[in-house]
């Protein structure tokens, strides 16, 4: 027996180097770096980190990233609630309170009414305004519109009637009660299109019967009268108003009147997106639209249809969002009231090849949010949000969500992004609130073209200081309600 034992140890001491080599090899172990995307969560799959031209930040080193503190990329995950009532054309408004209000089409007879929620999207109401029973003050509406006044929070709600009349109502106590509906002016018909928003006045505009805040609205007239958008100003608060004027300056030639949604900044100066004879604009009034200015964002990249959405931060920069005709979503900023532009970024996620609705929001300086659907095959469309914390970067990093999974698309028509499709009619919405969480005004077509509402179910505050957001529930499918 000893004399086995001793054959067995002289076998092993022989081949044991060579059993080192199959199982170790004395290496040192190599040590994952570090990453900033890192977090205590995984990132979702419908979750992403880019820079411009679909560059995936989650691909990169650290010395590549070269992030500001201003950029300090936080978890994020996005979703939706559904409402339990239909939309076309959905636009929202937050007051100060956080009350949320919606468009609800109602079609022929019930007129357009405004839907609620005071928790954060989780509960919705019906609001009205009611002339008896169920029935709206204005009887039937083409394009309901509404806004949140944010010097004021009165909620103005604006609707065309017959491509001929517009009416205006408001509330100013988040909708429990609403004024009579006040006609707006009209020169040429057919009216269309129609958008409004609020401007600070600025010292030639004060006195007793003059409201806190300048409204201005503007209009397509379609094809008959001259080509392009038409504006009008109520110094009272919407009762009255001084008469439509041409909203873009003196022997300058236009080539197209639909317009994307108006939007006033701190420093008095109000805005709407248009394309230009030359590519996407902004039309700037500084004396409460009685007069306009035009400033073309980019030659390089032309817009694909009449969306050009902008937004206004803090700081009074303007940001612009649009669809080229490459079908990708492209953002550019101005610092100086739109007479230059920052050089244009292509902001479409990793996958994402097809975008249509955009749609812009600025919160505290340099921070904003667009939003836009889109898909990767031309079937499933998603609504995407994509947040920038530091625009003023030379490389900012985008941080994108999509508040619906994959699977629970929200339309399936092939070509959505780039015709009246479904419930989302011709334009989306989304609006920043005093907390800094995004939301997203959206159609769930699939779903009976229910108002959905998207937003950011954890993430980076585009108000106030840069830090994550309270976390809300997740919503999705098993919210929806029609």
């Amino acid at each position: 027996m000893r004399l086995r034992a001793f054959a067995m140890l002289v076998i092993l001491t022989m081949i044991a180097p060579t059993l080192s080599g199959c199982f170790g090899r004395d290496e040192p172990l190599v040590e994952k770096e570090e990453s900033v995307f890192d977090f205590e969560q995984p990132i979702a799959n419908n979750t992403f980190y880019h820079f411009s031209n679909w560059t995936n930040a989650l691909e990169m080193s650290a010395d590549q990233l070269n992030l500001s503190a201003n950029m300090t990329p936080m978890w994020s995950l996005g979703t939706y609630y559904g409402t339990g009532f239909d939309t076309f054309e959905p636009t929202i408004g937050i007051t100060s309170s956080g009350t949320i209000v919606f468009t609800n089409h109602n079609g022929l007879g019930m007129g357009t009414h405004i839907i609620r929620s005071q928790d954060q999207g989780q509960n919705w109401e019906d609001v009205g305004p009611f002339l008896s029973g169920a029935t709206g003050q204005v009887a039937n509406s083409n394009d309901p519109y509404v806004y949140v006044d944010p010097w004021t929070d009165r909620i103005m709600k604006f609707d065309m009637h017959a491509l001929a009349v517009m009416f205006v109502e408001w509330s100013d106590n988040e909708g429990e009660s609403w004024s009579l509906p006040f006609p707006a002016s009209g020169v040429y018909t057919p009216q269309d299109h129609q958008s409004i928003a609020s401007v600070p006045p600025g010292p030639d505009f004060s006195g007793p019967l003059f409201h806190e805040t300048i409204y201005v609205f503007c209009i397509n007239t379609g094809a008959q009268g001259p080509i392009g958008a038409f504006c009008d100003t109520s110094l009272d608060g919407g009762m009255t108003w001084e008469g439509q004027v041409a909203g873009w300056p003196n022997g300058v030639t236009q080539c197209a009147g639909l317009h994307g949604h108006l939007i006033g900044a701190n420093d008095g100066a109000i805005y709407r997106g248009n394309p230009s004879c030359d590519g996407p604009a902004a039309y700037r009034s500084t004396d409460g639209g009685r007069t306009w200015s035009e400033h073309t964002i980019d030659t390089q990249h032309q817009s694909r249809g009449h969306e050009i959405a902008l937004g206004t931060d803090e700081a009074s920069n303007v940001h612009a969002l649009w669809v080229a005709t490459d079908d990708l979503p492209y953002y550019s900023f101005s610092s100086d009231q739109g007479e230059t532009w920052s050089n244009p970024l292509m902001v479409a996620p990793p996958g994402v090849n097809y975008t249509g609705f955009p749609t812009i929001a600025g919160g505290a300086d340099g921070r904003v949010v667009f939003g836009y659907i889109g898909e990767s095959n031309h079937s499933e469309w998603s609504g995407y949000m994509g947040m920038i914390t530091d625009t003023y970067a030379e490389n900012p990093l985008i941080t994108t969500v999509a508040v619906n999974e994959k699977w629970d698309y929200l339309d399936e028509t092939e070509d959505c992004g780039s015709v009246r499709c479904g419930g989302f009619g011709d334009f989306i919405d989304v609006v920043i609130d005093d907390e800094g969480r995004p939301w997203i005004a959206l159609a769930h077509n699939i779903y009976n073209d229910e108002a959905i509402i998207g937003t950011l179910s954890a993430g980076p505050a585009l108000r106030g200081p840069l830090e994550p957001l309270t976390e809300l529930p997740l919503g999705g499918p098993e919210t929806l309600k029609l």
